[in-house]
């Protein structure tokens, strides 16, 4: 048999779907003829075609016809007598095209083949698959759970392909079920053992960005502009935003009517809070929209150190460091200024007031570092918290029974004083 079916005999070539037919005829090509040169020194008289439609393969051989005695070489020339057998028309000089037969390569040479196109099809996959997403890097994808991890979830696309979710990358109140479909964005694809792995994330700011655009059509239309994104995966974020058409309300538009555009993004992120500001490059004003949802009372900015001190009524200094400090934080990373809160009270209230580690014998340590974490270092900021000691609890992760201690020890110390 002169010629073999390359997709019966190989089954790689079932995977390689997603590989286009003029690449692969040409890897075949290139492997049947470096099995050529080892079995005659040269391909540069062969031919190697390949169906493209069924699989077939075959390989002529082109010899010129010489005079018989004056052959010197058997696999450039052949002699008149020979090849008269192939054709009796044939005359010295002419060119002599011949089947070759694959089976006369030998089965260790074929079995080769098979294993070098294999791996010449793996190569091309992997370039494929590396191609494809380094194209859609900070696209969102959707995947389905295939397996998971302690470290990592793995998922797999529309054609199979194999993608990895972190754990750093997942928000902290994410969970997954086999089977089930999740939506991330394209962080990086990179080469580990020869392979490539494609890294997925739901924490990025990217991520968030995305979905704005998806739910709110004037940020695809580019008639509103997300001037940048900051996050706390799972608790706060917050987006600046910026029109170009005065008439449309950049604000407005990414809430959308009684939060509708807003509320399916909220729930993607597991319920994370999202702050959508409007952007403008007066500093004063940034910081204090980035600050919300805080009331400012003053401020005092230091451009040169791109420091700002800000000044809040004692109820608002918690809101303004929001819980563990995050509100505080994220509008830092925001502005590019470091923020430094502090509670606008009457200069008599401060002559009176009393710093909390004075209360340190009846106080533990650990409750009074809760309480400044909020921004409330003093007596006096605890008691004029003009919020239920559930709240207080809730923003300092104390039990509500400490809260309530707390408040009961600085009132006998004002009462005692009083006195």
């Amino acid at each position: 048999m002169a010629s073999i079916n390359l997709f019966e005999s190989f089954q790689e070539f079932k995977e390689a779907e997603n590989i286009d037919r003029p690449t692969l005829m040409k890897v075949i090509e290139d492997v049947f003829k470096t099995l050529l040169r080892k079995k005659y020194g040269t391909d540069e008289n062969f031919d190697v075609i390949v169906n493209d439609q069924t699989g077939d393969l075959e390989i002529f051989r082109r010899r010129i016809i010489v005079e018989d005695g004056f052959s010197e070489d058997d696999n450039l020339e052949i002699e008149y007598a020979e090849a008269i057998k192939i054709e009796p028309d044939y005359n010295v000089g002419e060119e002599v095209y011949e089947e070759v037969d694959v089976k006369d390569f030998g089965r260790r040479a074929v079995l080769a083949a098979k294993q070098t196109l294999a791996s010449r099809i793996g190569d091309l996959k992997k370039k494929n698959l590396l191609d494809k997403y380094a194209d859609r890097i900070g696209e969102i994808i959707n995947g389905e759970v295939y397996q998971i991890w302690k470290k990592e979830i793995l998922l797999l696309d529309e054609d199979g392909n194999e993608l990895i979710l972190p754990k750093s990358e997942q928000i902290p109140t994410d969970f997954f079920k086999k089977g089930e479909s999740v939506r991330a964005v394209v962080k990086k694809v990179e080469m580990r053992n020869n392979a490539p792995v494609i890294i997925l994330s739901r924490t990025h700011p990217t991520f968030l960005e995305k979905l704005l655009e998806i739910e709110v059509p004037e940020i695809m239309d580019g008639l509103i502009v997300i001037k940048k994104i900051v996050r706390e995966p799972g608790e706060r974020a917050k987006v600046a935003v910026e029109s170009y058409d005065d008439r449309i309300d950049p604000v407005g538009a990414c809430v959308g009517m009684k939060g509708s555009r807003i509320h399916g993004i909220v729930r993607e992120l597991r319920n994370e809070n999202i702050d959508i500001i409007n952007f403008t490059n007066n500093t004063q004003l940034l910081i204090q929209r980035s600050l919300t949802p805080s009331k400012i009372n003053r401020m005092e900015l230091n451009n040169e150190d791109k420091k700002a001190d800000v000044y809040l009524d004692p109820d608002q200094v918690s809101l303004a460091i929001g819980k563990k400090g995050v509100n505080i934080k994220l509008a830092q990373e925001l502005t590019g200024y470091s923020i430094d809160v502090y509670r606008d009270v009457q200069e008599e209230e401060m002559d009176y007031d009393i710093d909390l580690e004075e209360f340190s014998d009846e106080i533990d340590e650990w409750v009074i570092e809760a309480f400044k974490k909020i921004g409330c270092d003093t007596a006096l900021s605890v008691l004029n918290l003009n919020i239920s000691p559930e709240e207080i609890a809730r923003r300092t992760d104390l039990e509500v029974e400490t809260v309530k201690d707390v408040q009961r020890i600085l009132q006998d110390e004002f009462k005692e004083e009083d006195k």
